[in-house]
């Protein structure tokens, strides 16, 4: 399962269009307390397995994957 956490800034949007250009499927979450509790501290976060990605590591898993 994958969640990307987000509140719609520009970097969330190129990550937003990174995971739709490669067909990721991926579920929103936009509630600042469901990030709060787990210590996201930065936006966009990318939960993939239970694991927190930061912006830049999301990138790169992203690119990572088969389009």
């Amino acid at each position: 399962m994958i969640v990307l956490y987000t509140t719609h800034c520009p970097k969330c949007k190129v990550l937003e269009s990174k995971l739709d250009k490669k067909n990721i499927k991926y579920s929103i979450c936009e509630d600042v307390n469901i990030m709060q509790n787990k210590d996201i501290t930065a936006l966009p976060a990318l939960e993939i397995n239970n694991e927190i990605l930061s912006f830049k590591d999301a990138v790169s898993w992203v690119n990572k994957q088969e389009g």
